[in-house]
């Protein structure tokens, strides 16, 4: 039988103890899916009220279906599914129709001439967030410390997480395995824009 990543058993592990009650697992969800929420909200360029309503909105259809996803693990996909329709219900109500794919979040730039090519970056970047919600706050942490820009040392990473130096390493490519393996990131390449931060060295 394959074990399953600790990420990914976590995430079921808290939808199931929230779905039971547990305040403090709950506020663990909302603190690591609201940024994709939010981020969704954006794309839809929602006013800050309004992506706040929308937000509000997703969390409250969770409450009522905690105990009904049939894949706690896969929370993320549910959530990014859900904002998604309650951004579009609110763009509906406030201007009478729904945003295709091109008129959402496209800057006025040259890369404008390839709307294409940026959704799907916009996209990436939400199943990027998506995956590292399922992540242990110590792998976010690091992973997000190590794609900084300008990243962190090893030095400034050790010290702050309190891990030797000669662990980072390996400690990073665990991390990045298991991002790799979400579901959230189904579909798109093995690149993340993780995998090469700092190409592994040490500094």
């Amino acid at each position: 039988m394959t074990e399953e990543p600790e990420s990914t058993v976590e995430v079921a592990e808290l939808v199931r103890a929230a779905a039971g009650g547990s305040t403090a697992a709950w506020n663990e969800l909302v603190d690591r899916f609201s940024p994709l929420v939010w981020n969704i909200c954006m794309r839809y360029k929602l006013s800050a009220a309004d992506a706040s309503d929308v937000s509000q909105n997703v969390w409250l259809r969770l409450t009522e279906r905690l105990d009904t996803i049939r894949e706690p693990a896969a929370l993320a996909g549910w959530l990014a599914t859900t904002a998604r329709r309650e951004c579009m219900r609110t763009f509906r109500g406030h201007h009478g129709e729904v945003p295709t794919a091109f008129d959402v979040d496209v800057p006025d730039s040259a890369e404008r001439t390839d709307p294409d090519r940026e959704l799907l970056a916009l996209e990436r970047r939400e199943a990027v967030l998506a995956a590292l919600g399922e992540l242990p706050e110590r792998g976010r942490t690091l992973l997000l410390m190590l794609a900084g820009d300008p990243p962190r040392s090893y030095r400034e990473i050790s010290d702050a997480l309190d891990i030797p130096i000669g662990s980072i390493g390996p400690t990073r490519a665990r991390y990045l395995e298991r991002l790799r393996r979400s579901p959230a990131l189904a579909g798109f390449g093995a690149d993340t824009g993780y995998a090469t931060a700092n190409g592994g060295e040490q500094r």
